[in-house]
């Protein structure tokens, strides 16, 4: 039997050598991530998994798919997470090498309830981290997360008979045949497939020349755990940047760019400038609304105001509700509601049927751009974006606020948003008119302009965003004349990471 887990062991000592590591920090909102080593160890490991799989036969479940990222101490991690899994009872099917979409195809291909991901997605090398689940397709939330991190902290685990370990083979050319099946391109395509050497690079080509791409330009694409140019992330300037000058090089049509675990999917247009994921999500919601009349699109509340003013998708009865950022919440919400699709500002893509299969993966997004592509022949990627109506959106601002302060924080500034809009107060000489406060703040004026104020998830800060439909000047007045003199009252708010 394991000992509970500790957060002060040190590393080099024999207590980290007999006993698990685990800081109570790494149980995050809807994953779990760490620094292997001086935030978790292996034991600390072993102990995760021997709490999740006491957790999952608490909901009436035993069996579980594991999968790993391209990193050089992920198969280890997920080995540790296998024995803490089976010392518990569960039949493991372990499906080797993965990005996350295709552990989530593999619960809906096995018949296989939970899935458990070992991978650190786009962060720097030296973070671990699992993404867990346990019905498809949605991932943990905080209750879930919660109850895991009390199971594993304070060591009430159950070890069990009866656990096992299966290989599964074959599970990546069925996951990229499923992937590939949702187009079939009829317009010739040039296509560059950006991964970043990150564990997207074993599968992205081939399924895109299975969609239809004429031609497949390679970008980073060999399998390299040092990640040697940049880290897989298409949200990272560094990796936008490689991407247009590629464009701009090849005369490519358009760069999708793949993440670490391959479940986001970024674009650079034949232009070469990069068209931002809310962006993306609008221009594919307005492509799909004539054919899928009164859909229903769940966006986060980070994301672009255009949707709820968009012509395009009023005139086909479509529905927009923004609800609250992260993936598994967007997820979550797009499944409740039935939605056609859910965009998340950072990447994370929803379809459900007929579409897909209702979980974040970058090839079914990177099909739905193909096909939009396909449905709109002598039309490029750009101009699609140059159709939409303009829209001037400052870069995510973060002002520091301690982590027990900021939640207060923000109620508060909840509290006198909410104040102004019931007074029907006006800001910069605009009304009002919706004040959603499922996530923080984010007030909508009437002439579609917004601001978002929120705690972020992880750090300790608050999150500010501004939107104007009028210019870039009154973007940065929304900033300057609002919302920063608004936190400045606030004495626990502090300095911004960075000011439009």
């Amino acid at each position: 039997m394991l000992p509970t887990p500790r957060a002060d062991i040190a590393e080099n000592t024999l207590a980290y050598e007999t006993g698990p590591l685990v800081k109570p920090t790494g149980f995050r909102e809807y994953d779990a991530r760490w620094l292997l080593g001086s935030e978790i160890n292996l034991l600390g490991i072993q102990a995760l998994g021997l709490g999740l799989g006491t957790y999952i036969h608490e909901l009436g479940q035993s069996r579980i798919v594991v999968g790993h990222d391209y990193r050089s101490y992920s198969l280890s991690v997920k080995q540790a997470l296998t024995i803490g899994l089976i010392a518990s009872g569960c039949d493991v099917c372990d499906i080797g090498l993965a990005i996350t979409p295709m552990a989530y195809f593999a619960q809906v291909s096995l018949d296989v309830a939970c899935v458990a991901m070992v991978t650190a997605s786009h962060n720097e090398n030296g973070w671990t981290g699992v993404k867990m689940g346990a019905q498809p397709p949605l991932t943990f939330g905080p209750e879930e997360i919660g109850r895991l991190k009390e199971i594993v902290l304070t060591a009430s685990w159950r070890e069990r008979p009866g656990g096992r370990l299966t290989r599964i083979e074959g599970m990546a050319e069925r996951y990229i045949a499923d992937a590939a099946s949702r187009v079939r391109l009829s317009r010739p395509l040039k296509v560059i497939a950006a991964c970043g050497n990150g564990t997207a690079s074993a599968f992205a080509p081939d399924a895109l020349r299975r969609m239809g791409v004429s031609e497949v330009i390679e970008m980073d694409c060999e399998l390299d755990w040092t990640f040697p140019r940049y880290n897989p992330n298409p949200e990272d300037h560094v990796m936008l940047e490689a991407m247009a000058k590629r464009v701009l090089e090849t005369g490519a049509d358009l760069a999708l760019g793949f993440d670490g675990d391959g479940d986001r999917c970024g674009v650079v247009d034949d232009q070469g400038d990069e068209i931002f994921a809310d962006k993306i999500g609008l221009m594919l919601a307005r492509d799909l609304a004539p054919t899928h009349r009164g859909a229903t699109f769940v966006v986060d509340v980070k994301s672009t105001g255009l949707f709820a003013t968009d012509p395009v998708l009023a005139a086909n009865d479509c529905t927009t509700v923004y609800w609250k950022t992260g993936h598994s919440y967007i997820k979550r919400k797009t499944a409740e509601l039935g939605a056609l699709a859910g965009f998340e500002k950072s990447g994370h893509f929803f379809f459900n049927p007929p579409l897909g299969r209702g979980y974040d993966c970058g090839l079914t997004s990177a099909a739905m751009v193909l096909a939009m592509l396909d449905r709109n022949p002598g039309k490029t990627i750009s101009a699609l974006k140059n159709a939409l109506p303009i829209a001037w959106t400052s870069l995510t601002m973060s002002p520091h606020c301690d982590d027990e302060l900021k939640y207060a924080a923000v109620d508060k500034i909840v509290k006198e948003y909410e104040a102004l809009g019931a007074a029907k107060g006006k800001i910069l000489g605009r009304a009002i008119t919706d004040v959603i406060t499922v996530n923080g703040v984010r007030v909508a004026l009437e002439d579609g302009s917004w601001l978002l104020v929120r705690a972020s998830s992880n750090k300790p800060e608050m999150v500010v965003v501004v939107e104007s439909t009028q210019s870039d000047a009154d973007m940065r007045a929304l900033f300057h004349d609002e919302v920063k003199p608004r936190l400045a009252k606030h004495a626990e708010i502090g300095a911004y990471n960075q000011e439009i």
